[in-house]
Formats: structure tokens, sequence, C-alpha cells
């Protein structure tokens, strides 16, 4: 499964209990008495938020590795749905075939239990794993490689205090020739910064922390950085917003219509905070970055963040004709019936509730396939502790057709201030085939699904 729905968290209380070292057997006897297929005592969210007591051994050591954790989003990457926080299984699908992320919990055998604190620095590093392999870039070890070694030494005390989870993901299933390691290799000559972490003597402090972590934990640039055929970055579009799967991470630059140009630095920090601004509500992965990490920072790192990203200077604009009449027509209309009512008649939405359309940086995206996915699959925004309600935009694949799509779409990217170009319907048929969306799927109970299937609303 490639997206998942984040979970609640279960009370502080029995977080704090699981996460003492000295208690990890007790769970683990525990874990071992479950029914085969019983759900875990533990969510991803109570596994970050846990209280290390000051009585831990090392106990300043492991908050700062559960910080770091956090801050480097791992939990998004190590957990399928269904499965244990930070076991790994999840499906990437890449342009070079399927990757499976690995587990990285304590278990010895399956996981990094028995990791030395030098092997995992190298894999943070280099890309290379406790036996000398090549690590596949899909892991950002680009972007790690500028945190520092005191840094990665906490995250691997912190990993080896959690419960260790016994489990193995599929093997990759990667085209010729991706599917041998050593080919990595000659990709790394080729990618691979090979300049130590410095920060830049001509900024101040917050930026500089700002860039560490966007360039480092954060790995900004994987998402928002177009990739070139061979999948490294474009250094020359770095954070001017990519298609990421079956979404879009948008443009992160000072670009006034498709960028952060119209925001403030409170608001990026509260963005970060809570996955929603006067501006935009955080949904798809980006919701899960909010919900597993940047709601997790310090109010002091969400400012840095934001004091280095609005110094980035503004992509190019783009040019783009005026959509026909008629499409506007008929998107006016379709707006009117199924999105108004939450979004209201003139797109200004309800900040922080139902975002504004008007001057929507996502919206104007040269890549559409973001505002398209919202429509046909719906979405879901991040939570946070101070923002704890998943709000949920429905799917509308099962009412609307590819030309009704691409009509409204049109119309909310040249209204209320917006302009970029018009939608064939053609994509829209493209990306409904991509999300399994061809056939109409109603409710959980309306008795058209086969056992197991997901509903159109929230597929994604």
């Amino acid at each position: 499964m490639q997206r998942r729905v984040s979970p609640r968290a279960l009370p502080s209380l029995l977080a704090g209990i699981i996460l003492l070292p000295g208690l990890l057997v007790p769970l683990q006897d525990t874990l071992a008495a479950l029914p085969a297929g019983e759900p875990l005592p533990l969510t991803p969210a109570a596994l970050l938020t846990a209280a290390i007591p000051d009585a831990t051994p090392d106990a300043a050591v492991l908050r700062r590795g559960q910080y770091l954790v956090a801050a480097g989003d791992c939990m998004s990457c190590h957990l399928r749905q269904g499965g244990a926080p930070l076991a790994g299984g999840l499906r990437l699908d890449t342009p070079f075939g399927v990757i499976y992320t690995p587990n990285i919990t304590s278990d010895p055998k399956t996981g990094i239990g028995s990791w030395t604190a030098e092997q995992f620095y190298r894999a943070m590093h280099d890309g290379i794993d406790n036996e000398g392999e090549n690590l596949y870039p899909a892991f950002p070890y680009p972007w790690f490689r500028n945190v520092s070694r005191a840094d990665d030494d906490a995250m691997l005390a912190y990993l080896k205090t959690t419960p260790a989870i016994v489990y193995t993901p599929p093997d990759n299933e990667l085209k010729f020739p991706m599917n041998r390691r050593f080919v990595v290799k000659f990709w790394n000559m080729l990618f691979l910064d090979s300049k130590e972490w410095r920060d830049d003597p001509g900024h101040p402090p917050d930026w500089n922390r700002g860039a560490y972590l966007v360039q480092g934990l954060g790995h900004c640039a994987e998402c928002h950085t177009p990739k070139n055929w061979l999948g490294g970055d474009k250094s020359s579009e770095e954070l001017h917003g990519a298609r990421f799967g079956d979404w879009v991470a948008p443009d992160l630059t000072g670009n006034t219509r498709t960028g952060l140009g119209s925001w403030t630095g409170d608001d990026i920090a509260e963005y970060l905070a809570n996955g929603r601004n006067p501006h935009a509500g955080a949904g798809g992965p980006m919701g899960e970055v909010v919900t597993y990490s940047t709601a997790l920072l310090s109010d002091a790192d969400r400012k840095a963040v934001a004091v280095y990203l609005m110094s980035q200077a503004a992509s190019p604009g783009q040019t783009s004709g005026a959509p026909d009449s008629g499409t506007l027509k008929r998107g006016a209309a379709i707006y009117e019936d199924v999105c108004s009512a939450c979004h209201l008649a003139d797109g200004v939405g309800q900040p922080r509730l139902f975002p504004p359309l008007g001057l929507n940086a996502s919206v104007q995206q040269a890549d559409a396939t973001g505002v398209l996915h919202v429509i046909l699959a719906g979405s879901r925004l991040g939570t946070s502790p101070r923002r704890r309600s998943p709000l949920t935009m429905p799917g509308f694949a099962w009412k609307l057709t590819d030309q009704q799509v691409a009509d409204v779409a049109t119309y909310l990217r040249n209204s209320w201030g917006n302009h970029a170009a018009a939608i064939p319907a053609g994509n829209v048929s493209r990306l409904r085939g991509e999300l399994g969306l061809r056939t109409i799927r109603y409710t959980s109970n309306s008795g058209d699904r086969e056992p197991g299937e997901a509903d159109v609303t929230g597929a994604r």
C-alpha cells in the first residue's frame, strides 16, 4: 500500500511505558502473546511523542534521537498500512520499479538492532548498509549525509530503544540494471555531493539552522525538486516543485503564484505546526510529514525552516493561454454544484478548515496532478498535537466524468486571481487509471465492493 491514513495516538502513559529500555522485555512478552494478526498496542504518534523519563540511562541522548527521528520524517516511509511503527514494508513506486522500505526497529535480525554506530553513520552518510551493500537513493542519504555524526549517533541510540518488531519486507521489484545494487555506485559518482556540511558564515544562525534541517534531515528537495531521467536532482531547479508519484510536491521558492512568495514566515511556521494556515491545508504525503515530523518540531526550528525557505529566489514565472469560455462556464456550474458548499461561492473557503482556492499555489502548479488527485480521490489533512481533527475532503471520481473534472479544475486554476494552463480530459483519465478509480465505488455499505476494496473517497 502506498499511502496510509494517519492513526490516532494512544494515551501517553502507555507510550511512556513501552519506550523504557528496562521494560522492553515485558513489552515483547506481551506482543508475543498476541494472537496472529492482532494490532500492536502502539501507534506511530505514541512512539514519536512518548516521554523519556530522566531516570532512563542516557535520557538526554535518547530524547535528542527521538526528536531527530521525527525531524527526518522516518515514520512516514517506514510504516506500511496495518504495520508496526518503523517496521517498514511501505511500497514506493519509482520510475525504475518498486522498492519496499526496510525495518528500522531494534530487532537484531530483521531490523537495525545489531548495527554499530559506524555502520549507521555510513548508511546515513554514504548509502552503504551493514553488509557493505549500496542502498538505493529512495533512502535519502544524499541529504542525510549533511547530518552531523553526533546527530546520527543519537538517532541510532533512540532507534535501538524502540520495540523490536520481527518483520522482513518483500523483495524489491526493480528493472534491469537497477536491480543490481553495484549500479548505484555510478549514480553516486554523478549525483552525490562529496562536500561536508558547513554553516554559511554569511548568514545568521537561524538561517543556518533552517538550511541544516531543509537540506539535511528534512530532505525537502527529494520531493520538491524535479528529477532527470536518471533520478538525480535538477540542481538548477531546486525546490521548484515536482511530480511525486500520483501527487505534486509544490514550489517552495519565493514565486508569488506557485510558491511561497505571498506567505509570511509565520504562515510557513503555522503550516508546519498544524498542517493548515490561512492559505492552505496539508493533505496527501505532506499531511503525513506534518503529522509525523514538522508538527513535532520546536517553534524555533519551524521558524528557522521558514527563514531559510523565505530566502529562496523565486522560480521563473510560467505563461499560459486563457482557457476557452465554454470550459470556464461548464467548470463554474460544476463548482457551484459540488464545491461551493465548503469553499463558498467566491472561493474564499473557511481558512484553517477548508482552504481558500483563490491565489492558491497548489491549484496553480504547472503540473496539475495534485489538484486532479484531490478532486478524484479526496484528501485528508494531517493532524498535529494542536489540531487533532483530520479534516477530510471527499473524492468525486464516482460523480464526475473525466471532462467534468478537467473543466472544474481548469475553472479553479483560472478564477479569483489564479492563472494556469487548461487541463485536457486525457490527463484526468490517465490519473484516474493510476489511482485505480475507473470502476465506480460508492460507500462502504453500498454493496458494490469486493471484500477489502477501498472506498472512492479516501482511496489514497
